[in-house]
């Protein structure tokens, strides 16, 4: 037994489609991005400046805070 469809509902489920993949995602900018964003630049403007200055411990520590940890968590969020 097969079951016909009206054409209709065909066209009302395509143009259903084609609205929802029209709009794009829009990414959230929220104050924790922000906050984020700041502690991670802040820790990679003292990890540099500690890096000019010489540190072997605190200066590597805080760049790859900054770059693995601060950044992207303000880019994901």
């Amino acid at each position: 037994m097969t079951r016909s469809v009206h054409p209709d509902s065909v066209t009302a489920m395509a143009n259903k489609r084609r609205r929802v993949a029209a709009q794009p995602a829009a990414l959230k900018f929220t104050k924790v991005n922000a906050m984020l964003g700041g502690a991670g630049i802040a820790c990679l403007s003292l990890g540099y400046a500690l890096l000019a200055q010489g540190s072997i411990t605190a200066a590597p520590l805080l760049l790859v805070l900054a770059y693995v940890v601060l950044l992207p968590m303000a880019i994901i969020k």
